[in-house]
């Protein structure tokens, strides 16, 4: 009787556990999502990252059936979002519209970041790229070509005020590509995101700044900056007065960003793949193509070993920038 007793209790242990199990166990894609999904961003309201974001979101959230939310988590140059959804349920319920700086900069310019770019995160897809611009205040800066630019602020023996939306973002590094190549002293001004930074370069409180263009094509249409350069390697249809500064100052000068959609590790195989087919159906939704461009962005899917192939490819070319440009964080 004792064995007997023994044994059933042990069953009944077993079928506990397997009930508990299975009521944590993680969610499907049959039944994912049931609930509204959060969408970090690493940077504050206003900028393009946050832009990209929210137009993202809203089409996600048509196609997913359930609202996604935008959450601002700006700091220490998008690490701080970063973080917070490496530290995360993988559950598909928080992802991370992760951006260059996140998975590839700021793994260079920082000491140490409370992340693995491999390890804690399952990229989802890529959503599109940006270039950016050099632009000035009109308040502050009399030059009216980037020739112009660079040769005044060679003869004026002051440092220049260089607005940026974060240490380790395009942005900053864009400024110190060019602060290198043109021989020119700037002292980096970073901003908890690229709204901040341009409200100041509005007010006259900064010099100049190489901002996504989504976020400062609005400003300088309404003639508040004035862009100098973009630094794409062909001109944009959007500015196409503007010059690149590779056709200026700098010979082969060329960056910008990218906008790639991040999911904690351990995120289930099948939501995974929801996600990115989710994802695919956004990009090609003709509407969200139509208002991405608008921006001044350029919708890309990339998914799969090409995506893990280019997100290696650029965690190596921008550390390579840093280590040339001696960029550090501030």
């Amino acid at each position: 009787m004792i064995v007997k007793s023994a044994v059933r209790c042990a069953f009944g242990l077993v079928a506990l556990a397997l009930s508990f199990t299975a009521g944590v166990a993680p969610v499907s894609a049959q039944d994912y999502p049931q609930r509204a999904v959060t969408l970090v961003v690493p940077f504050a309201a206003g900028g393009t990252t946050d832009s990209i974001g929210r137009l993202y979101a809203h089409y996600m959230g048509a196609v997913l059936g359930q609202s996604v939310i935008i959450d601002n988590r700006p700091g220490a140059g998008s690490t701080v979002g970063a973080t917070a959804v490496a530290r995360s349920a993988p559950d598909g319920y928080t992802l991370l519209l992760g951006a260059i700086s996140t998975h590839a900069i700021a793994l260079a310019i920082y000491d140490k970041v409370s992340y693995d770019p491999d390890k804690d995160f399952i990229p989802i897809a890529h959503v599109a790229s940006v270039p950016n611009v050099l632009v000035v205040s009109p308040k502050r800066v009399k030059a009216t070509t980037v020739q112009q630019f660079v040769e005044d602020a060679k003869k004026s023996g002051t440092a220049l005020n260089m607005a940026s939306s974060g240490a380790g973002t395009s942005i900053h590094l864009s400024g110190e590509m060019f602060k290198v190549g043109a021989k020119v002293d700037m002292v980096h001004v970073p901003y908890r995101g690229a709204g901040p930074a341009l409200n100041d370069m509005i007010a006259g409180n900064v010099d100049l700044m190489f901002d996504n263009l989504p976020s400062c094509l609005p400003h300088i249409q309404a003639g508040l900056l004035r862009p100098l350069a973009v630094t794409s390697s062909k001109r944009l249809d959007s500015l196409p007065n503007v010059p690149t500064v590779d056709e200026t100052v700098i010979p082969g000068f060329e960056a910008g960003s990218w906008f790639v959609v991040f999911a904690p590790a351990n995120t289930p195989a099948d939501v995974v793949n929801r996600l990115k087919a989710a994802t695919a159906k956004v990009i090609e939704n003709p509407e969200f193509r139509a208002r991405t461009i608008a921006l001044g962005a350029t919708p890309q899917l990339m998914t799969g070993e090409e995506l893990e192939r280019f997100l290696h490819q650029e965690r190596k070319k921008w550390a390579e920038v840093v280590r040339i440009s001696g960029a550090k964080a501030q």
